[in-house]
């Protein structure tokens, strides 16, 4: 990882997992955090210097009937993901399974204002945040034909050890995928990346990987 630049990333849970930061400076984790709230985040990746955020939940509500470009773009290829509903919807919801996304919704609100969130058109400046989900970028590295729930645990930390981070301090799986969020930062700093979506529906990020034959 070559940008020399500290990177950040975001695993959004709901209200009983609470959230997970990791922040890398090259391959080394300087910063890992859980359960916490976005204002102590946003002020951890501040005092880090970080230049980029990838965050695993929609940066975007669906508008109307139809789903979101990005989340469609992936299907195509065969990468599933939840299907983001509009937000009175999720409102409507008697269930609180969409509390992640609003939780979500309440780190792109506090982290906005410092980190633009990214636009495919526009060019990156000093700091950007930006959708992205550990399944997508498993599925980069790995092949969609390789890449599994089941073994999601051991996958993912193979994938860090391979990119050179040491994945020993990250307890969790969400501090694994948190990790990988921020591995995909390192990616878009580099301009090593697919971008998926459109500007109304926002921009799902992740690594162009080119595996060996």
């Amino acid at each position: 990882m070559s940008s020399g630049r500290a990177v950040a990333g975001i695993d959004i849970g709901g209200e009983r997992k609470g959230n997970h930061l990791v922040i890398l400076r090259g391959t080394q984790v300087v910063c890992n955090l859980s359960q916490e709230v976005p204002e102590h985040m946003l002020e951890k990746c501040l005092q880090f210097e970080v230049a980029a955020v990838g965050i695993d939940a929609p940066c975007r509500w669906r508008n109307g009937q139809a789903g979101r470009q990005a989340e469609k773009a992936l299907a195509q290829q065969r990468i599933f993901s939840f299907a983001t509903p509009t937000r009175e919807r999720a409102m409507a919801s008697k269930s609180n399974f969409y509390g992640w996304m609003f939780n979500g919704e309440r780190v792109y609100n506090a982290f906005a204002p410092h980190f633009p969130v990214f636009n495919s058109g526009g060019e990156i400046g000093d700091r950007v945040c930006f959708e992205t989900f550990p399944h997508a970028i498993t599925c980069a590295f790995l092949g969609k034909e390789v890449a599994s729930a089941k073994k999601k645990g051991t996958q993912r930390r193979e994938i860090l050890q391979r990119e050179g981070v040491e994945a020993m301090s990250l307890r969790s799986i969400d501090d694994v995928d948190a990790a990988l969020c921020a591995l995909t930062a390192n990616y878009l700093l580099e301009g090593r990346v697919d971008t998926y979506g459109d500007e109304p529906g926002g921009f799902i990020v992740v690594p162009r990987f080119v595996r060996s034959k």
